[in-house]
């Protein structure tokens, strides 16, 4: 037990590095970000490793709903790699604005995802759990959020280190490539039936940020490829919204999830940057308009005024659509989206957090679950993290 302590109170302690740790009263969302990654490492640590579990209580036979098989979906002790990648976001967010939280990420972070690294298969990538255990699917998305994050850290260090590994992740992506379907980046490596929108539409933004990056005119081609692969085969022409996948034989999902289209709303806004076309920035502007009206409902909060909110549901989700929102508004100015993300996490601080400080998918506060997932606590951090840089910049 005593020993359990330490390590814990070691874990949290490595947040003293980043500049606003957490006091009784967070006053701003730096504040309530570093707040809630306190929780993380409090809740879902491990003692003497850098891993994490994946729920909080720590359920010995959760099985993982989101691989590509119940083979793979083994219960486990650590978290599956997409659970874990959230806290290389959240702190990515961070540094953007105390660098300080570098030591964070060097001490916990990377240790951590080193241990998902396969380097056996070719091209090297990260595998969907820890490389001491059988060999696990390596999925295409997994490692795009990934080198995503290695672009974003390298646009706020300027170390090499952090690009070279996204180059190095973005072989295995371009081994996800090939001309079935007319073009697209697979979904799994080792399950290849389908193409998703959650492999190529943040393709698409991977790639763009390489080309920002390196100025290598072969990103910003196949950044247009993919952008342009995914608006013809996965795009709803009635509203601008993202269908969820295409099977090898052509039939669509019709799910829509806020995370796709968000990410086509970054990619637009992207292409725009790069090539001054403003077709990309009307495109990104009419689908980021859908996702106000589809993943935001009005809230009252008892004051007799009316608020929109994000809906419930897949937490990260609603962090990778923000991403877009965030990157709209700071092209066109238009704070209506924005000024709604606020409202939805000044609602979840208020309404959503259990008593550990974890939060509920529910931002209303309405409906609360007992096991909270890994994920969901990092997209709050990512969140709180990306809305206070914006209003710090005002």
């Amino acid at each position: 037990m005593k020993k359990t302590l330490i390590s814990l109170v070691a874990a949290v302690g490595l947040l003293v590095g980043c500049k606003n740790t957490t006091p009784q009263a967070p006053a701003n969302n730096f504040e309530r970000a570093t707040a809630t990654l306190d929780s993380i490492y409090r809740y879902y640590g491990i003692p003497d490793t850098p891993l994490l579990r994946e729920n909080y209580p720590f359920d010995a036979d959760y099985r993982a709903g989101y691989l590509a098989s119940e083979e793979q979906a083994q219960p486990n002790p650590y978290s599956y790699l997409w659970p874990y990648s959230g806290t290389l976001s959240a702190v990515s967010a961070l540094m953007e604005t105390d660098p300080s939280c570098e030591r964070l990420l060097d001490e916990r972070v990377l240790p951590g995802l080193s241990q998902y690294l396969d380097t056996l298969r070719k091209p090297a990538a990260y595998a969907s759990y820890v490389n001491t255990a059988p060999a696990s699917d390596r999925f295409y998305d997994d490692n795009i959020w990934l080198g995503i994050d290695f672009c974003d850290l390298y646009a706020t260090t300027g170390e090499e280190r952090f690009l070279d590994r996204a180059r190095m992740i973005w072989q295995f992506i371009e081994s996800g490539m090939d001309d079935v379907l007319g073009g697209g980046i697979y979904w799994c490596e080792q399950s290849r039936r389908s193409k998703n929108t959650c492999s190529n539409a943040p393709g698409a933004v991977y790639a763009l940020k390489l080309y920002a990056a390196t100025k290598d005119a072969r990103y910003l081609e196949q950044g247009k490829a993919l952008y342009a692969w995914t608006r013809e085969r996965l795009e709803d022409p009635t509203d601008g919204l993202y269908f969820d996948n295409v099977s090898l034989e052509g039939k669509v999902s019709p799910a829509k999830f806020a995370y796709n289209s968000g990410q086509m709303i970054q990619a637009g806004v992207l292409l725009y940057r790069a090539t001054g076309e403003s077709a990309y920035l009307e495109e990104a502007k009419r689908t980021a308009a859908a996702c106000y009206e589809r993943f935001f409902e009005p809230f009252d909060p008892g004051d007799g005024t009316s608020v929109r909110v994000l809906t419930k549901g897949n937490v990260w989700f609603s962090a990778v659509m923000v991403r877009g929102l965030i990157e709209l508004y700071e092209e066109d100015g238009v704070s209506t989206y924005v000024d709604a993300v606020r409202q939805s996490l000044d609602s979840a601080w208020e309404r959503a957090r259990d008593g550990h400080g974890l939060f509920e998918t529910d931002f209303t506060g309405v409906d609360r679950q007992e096991k909270k997932w890994l994920l969901t606590q990092a997209a709050m951090v990512e969140m709180f993290a990306r809305v206070h840089r914006l209003d710090s910049r005002k």
